[in-house]
């Protein structure tokens, strides 16, 4: 996806989600496919005993959803200061 100035932006992708749409995304911000990008998060989960599944979590928190400006964590931060 891009912005408004034509930058690519990581977004959590819509299209081709599993869960969330980390890998997705990732897939479509760095132009490969999406089996692979998960085949990769799933080696790093097993090899580092589960610390890519934590990393899925940031992410998921983190990399806000296509179509939205920010990030989850943000839209929880500014709620709680508005009200």
């Amino acid at each position: 996806m891009t912005d408004a100035e034509g930058n690519e932006v990581l977004v959590r992708s819509r299209d081709g989600r599993k869960l969330a749409g980390v890998c997705a995304g990732l897939a479509d911000y760095f132009g490969v496919d999406v089996t692979l990008v998960r085949v990769i998060w799933a080696v790093v989960s097993v090899l580092t005993s589960g610390l890519g599944v934590l990393a899925y979590l940031v992410a998921w928190a983190i990399i806000p959803d296509e179509g939205q400006k920010s990030p989850i964590d943000e839209n929880i931060v500014s709620d709680k200061q508005d009200g």
